[in-house]
């Protein structure tokens, strides 16, 4: 009896073992969870200019509920050295954030629209790099120029933003600066890739400006 009871504690330890394993592991190759964008897409009447990037940082690192809210991200700061010559001048020293109020209008006068490329990601790192993000769910593009016929320049803010474009249009991705002629569905248009505005992209702030800069040429 004492070596039949040895046996059946023997097994007994020996499947609890298995189940922490099994249960370990289930929990080692849980995927990431699913988040949705935060927001519509930017429309200003008439855009002709559509700015894509990828998808936003997590909600504790915007500094506004808008597009490029990143502190250190350097889109509105490009923004305003090409249209005020003053890297500043969008943001609000004080707030210590973008002024969101003078951006939307500084749209409204230029006709830029914003989105982003990516409408669901899993975040691979738990951060917002570009690298580390899975796109689950891209843009729908096609309807979204169907939608804004007005529209003549697509510009990818980054390289990742740039191959879900070019993925759709079944086009080569431009190099960096240098446009490129796209259609999807009846809709004509020129596909720009730019720089990324992320400080982890190593060009100058200044050299950023002026790579932009060309777009309203």
């Amino acid at each position: 009896m004492k070596n039949r009871n040895n046996h059946y504690f023997f097994q007994q330890k020996h499947l609890a073992k298995a189940i922490f394993f099994v249960f370990f592991a289930v929990m080692n190759n849980q995927q990431p969870q699913i988040e949705r964008h935060p927001w519509p897409p930017f429309i200003s009447e008439g855009a002709k200019f559509l700015f894509l990037g990828t998808f936003p940082p997590k909600p504790e690192r915007w500094s506004m509920d808008f597009f490029y809210p990143n502190r250190t991200n350097d889109f509105w700061r490009v923004m305003g050295i090409i249209f005020y010559d003053d890297r500043n001048a969008l943001w609000n020293e004080n707030l210590k954030r973008f002024d969101l109020e003078k951006i939307k209008r500084l749209l409204a006068k230029e006709k830029i629209a914003l989105w982003d490329t990516a409408m669901a990601v899993r975040r691979l790192k738990g951060n917002a790099s570009d690298k580390f993000l899975e796109i689950v769910e891209p843009i729908d593009l096609r309807t979204l120029l169907d939608d804004n016929p007005s529209i003549s320049h697509v510009i990818a803010t980054g390289e990742k933003a740039a191959c879900v474009v070019a993925e759709q249009t079944a086009t080569s991705i431009p190099p960096i600066g240098q446009p490129i002629a796209c259609r999807i569905g009846t809709h004509d248009f020129t596909l720009w890739r730019m720089p990324s505005t992320s400080r982890a992209y190593p060009l100058a702030l200044e050299k950023k400006a002026e790579a932009y800069r060309q777009i309203f040429r």
